[in-house]
């Protein structure tokens, strides 16, 4: 009887684990295009070469949060040099307190990239967290719940647009943008400068508004109970192409 009772139950766990699987949303997918023209990281994502990259927009996976639903939308490229990644955010009501780097930018209005160039492994990646006064909070994760914030990337440019008035509560505000151009030596250590077909792995978040009024969002979602963007598994993936 046993021999019979270890299998079904073997064979039930694997019913639950796959429906599980399925019902988890795919994980999306992103055509990095080439740069066809130079681009002036100025914060304003206005130059010609940004006309050939699609928009990734962002949802929100937690409905327990109570800031608004605020949209942005998100675009990369890159060239021998650089990966660039530009952000427009909607935004009635633009604040930010932190100003050093590797302060805690994530806790003012702020986008984030985290990057794994090396997707058969989800132990190590980097992450980019930037507010609205371009300030850089940059680190190596490990396991996801080991940062080591002493990690500084390399010859990051940096730049934003506010349209609207920094840290003003009682007006109406319009949004702001972002652009970011990272070197590729940065990644040299986990692996080549991507050549087009090449994968790698990334998620791109979002954290808005003031406490306890608070919102995250993502552009693949992490699957988590509750707000909380460090799972690798989850990365969408970028592919490389001309």
């Amino acid at each position: 009887m046993c021999y019979i009772l270890v299998p079904m139950r073997l064979a039930g766990l694997f019913l639950i684990f796959g429906a599980y699987l399925l019902a988890q949303p795919p994980i999306p997918h992103y055509d990095v295009h080439r740069a066809t023209s130079p681009i002036l990281v100025d914060g304003k994502p206005d130059d010609k070469a940004w006309g050939a990259a699609g928009r990734l927009e962002l949802i929100f996976p937690w409905e327990a949060q109570t800031g608004a639903k605020q949209k942005t939308t998100a675009r990369l490229l890159w060239d021998d040099d650089n990966l660039y990644v530009s952000y427009e955010c909607e935004d009635t009501d633009i604040v930010a307190q932190y100003a050093e780097h590797d302060d805690p930018t994530y806790k003012d209005d702020a986008v984030e990239i985290f990057i794994n160039p090396r997707p058969s492994q989800t132990g190590v990646y980097i992450g980019l967290e930037m507010n609205v006064l371009a300030v850089l909070y940059d680190y190596v994760m490990y396991d996801s719940k080991n940062l080591f914030k002493q990690f500084d990337l390399r010859g990051v440019k940096l730049a934003t647009h506010i349209e609207g008035t920094l840290n003003a509560r009682g007006d109406k505000d319009k949004g702001w943008s972002l652009e970011v151009a990272i070197p590729w030596s940065n990644f040299d250590a986990l692996a080549k400068r991507p050549i087009p077909g090449t994968v790698w792995s990334a998620n791109i978040n979002r954290w808005d508004g003031v406490e306890p009024n608070r919102r995250m969002s993502n552009w693949s979602d992490p699957v988590q109970p509750n707000p909380n963007p460090h799972v690798p598994s989850r990365f969408g993936q970028l592919m490389f192409v001309q």
